[in-house]
């Protein structure tokens, strides 16, 4: 993305302002598996401040800006359920754990069932299980 689409647009990526508050005000803190860079403020907000005695912290996604790509143990660190880095707070990863998909909602990839228009929309034919109500039943 070129210049011009860094300072116009948010949605993909980190503006120009996040990136420089970033580099100059922020603490660069981890990375997750995704990419996705984790940071905090070097200095905390004095008590009278709006979120007065609240560290502040953000991520820089690697990509497009959607926030269920923040796993677990990060989405707890930036809302402040623990101070240390998720690493610590980490148990380890279970056999039936799956990794990360997108949410492919909307896209081509999206699920659609049997019978959706995207698919032809013919549906499987009724069984006959089904009695249909009348009024003078």
């Amino acid at each position: 993305m070129g210049i011009l689409g860094k300072i116009f647009t948010w949605w993909d990526g980190a503006t120009i302002g996040t990136m420089l508050n970033s580099a100059f005000t922020g603490e660069h803190v981890g990375t997750d598996a995704q990419g996705n860079k984790y940071y905090r403020a070097k200095k905390r907000r004095a008590a009278g401040q709006p979120f007065g005695g609240s560290e502040r912290r953000w991520v820089i996604y690697n990509g497009a800006n959607d926030a269920s790509r923040v796993p677990a143990e990060w989405h707890g660190w930036l809302h402040g359920s623990y101070d240390g880095v998720p690493e610590s707070f980490l148990p380890p990863p279970r056999i039936w754990e799956a990794d990360f998909t997108p949410n492919a909602t909307g896209t081509q990839a999206a699920y659609r069932p049997q019978g959706a228009l995207e698919r032809g929309g013919k549906r499987a034919a009724a069984t006959g299980d089904y009695e249909a109500w009348t009024p003078d039943a």
